[in-house]
């Protein structure tokens, strides 16, 4: 596992999540596994929009967020495919990683 609530934003991509759930009722959900919960938090929208909101989002976390995205890229795909260049696009990849982790730890204290 790449992603710990050590890493950086971490709690904030789960105050995200719990505000997700929140919003809707139960019933909206109440036939959605954990691949499709994660789809509908983090796939579906942007978490950052913007190059500056991006860049500052990451902070002094750039090189850290960076190597987690290219980190997991090359373990599930064999290849990098997000832009490193791109803020943005780094951004709302990360936040796809690490949401995956909340989403799983959310259904783990359902169970």
């Amino acid at each position: 596992m790449i992603i710990s609530t050590e890493s950086p934003n971490f709690e904030e991509i789960k105050e995200y999540f719990e505000h997700f759930v929140s919003e809707f009722d139960s019933e909206t959900y109440a036939e959605s596994d954990e691949h499709d919960m994660h789809q509908y938090a983090f796939n579906t929208d942007y978490y950052i929009i913007g190059t500056h909101k991006a860049k500052e989002w990451c902070g002094s976390d750039t090189w850290e967020i960076i190597q987690t995205v290219v980190d997991y890229e090359k373990e599930n795909f064999g290849e990098v495919s997000t832009p490193i260049d791109d803020p943005e696009r780094v951004v709302n990849m990360y936040t796809y990683i690490v949401g995956e982790q909340v989403v799983y730890d959310y259904f783990e204290q359902l169970k």
